[in-house]
């Protein structure tokens, strides 16, 4: 099992959605302590996505620690991720 620690503004698009949809997505985060596999992000970024329906988590691992710095939705995440190529 792998701690959880959360990036500075990680949550810039997590906060500004709806109740529900906020905590499916935090029990996805959750479930990112016990993941075995997620799809490395391309281009040697040393990010890991996990996708839920249309939604995007990305994170980091650190030895037994995952930090998290995105979650939103896929129009989001191309943001975010555009915003790491520059």
């Amino acid at each position: 099992m792998y701690e959880l620690g959360y990036a500075d503004d990680w949550d810039k698009y997590f906060k500004k959605m709806n109740n529900d949809l906020r905590r499916k997505i935090w029990k996805q985060i959750q479930q990112i302590k016990h993941l075995e596999k997620a799809k490395h992000l391309k281009h040697g970024l040393p990010f890991f996505i996990v996708e839920t329906t249309q939604y995007r988590i990305a994170y980091k691992k650190e030895e037994n620690k995952r930090i998290i710095y995105f979650a939103g939705s896929h129009k989001q995440y191309e943001k975010w991720y555009l915003s790491l190529m520059k």
